[in-house]
């Protein structure tokens, strides 16, 4: 699969998903989840300025980020109410991502950049569903498509089965056909975290 990398084909596609985004949304194409993709995301800035301040190092590590969502952003836990499993993980904690003392541990990090939408590019929709997919847990997922199906009734209604929007180019021009589902996730996990800390180290 090809990322969005035609210059004009990505600019139409900007336009056709503008009213899915917020204003001053921007986009990175990248490989993430073994998919490659173009994302539509916010960027935190105050977060991103704490973290450049603090030189805080990568959160990359699950464990951590499980940690982190254990406490609360900003306000001193005693390291007394913790379990001695707990300690242990707050004492492997990355820089920049808390401060501790000897009594107690303060959250700091938060999400750095919140996604909006993947695109996926592909030349046949079940293609298209399967690689869409992989962000379900995620963010709003959608699929440029190269080339109109010769089934798009069926297609449209596999993709509005999943949630999945649907885009089709057509020369320099791309036209949205499906809008994808809301994203609305049951909880903050730390599996969703880290998806979001995969592509911040790529936009640093």
């Amino acid at each position: 699969m090809a990322t969005l990398a035609n210059s004009v084909i990505d600019r139409s596609m900007r336009t056709a998903s503008a009213a899915l985004l917020e204003a001053g949304a921007q986009a990175q194409a990248a490989s993430l989840q073994g998919v490659e993709a173009s994302f539509f995301y916010q960027m935190d800035s105050a977060e991103h300025a704490r973290r450049r301040h603090a030189a805080a190092a990568p959160l990359d590590r699950i464990a951590a980020l499980e940690t982190l969502l254990d406490l609360p952003v900003g306000i001193p836990v005693p390291l007394a109410r913790l379990g001695a499993d707990q300690r242990r993980a707050v004492r492997t904690l990355p820089t920049g991502c808390a401060d501790r003392d000897r009594t107690s541990v303060t959250r700091r990090a938060v999400r750095p950049a919140r996604v909006d939408l993947a695109v996926v590019r592909a030349s046949g929709w079940r293609q298209g569903l399967h690689d869409a997919g992989r962000f379900a847990p995620f963010c709003r997922r959608a699929m440029l498509l190269t080339r109109c199906p010769s089934h798009l009734d069926e297609a449209l209604a596999e993709a509005d089965f999943y949630g999945i929007g649907v885009f089709l180019a057509a020369g320099d021009s791309v036209e949205m056909v499906l809008e994808p589902a809301p994203y609305r996730p049951l909880r903050h996990t730390a599996a969703a975290w880290c998806f979001v800390e995969e592509l911040y180290q790529l936009l640093r």
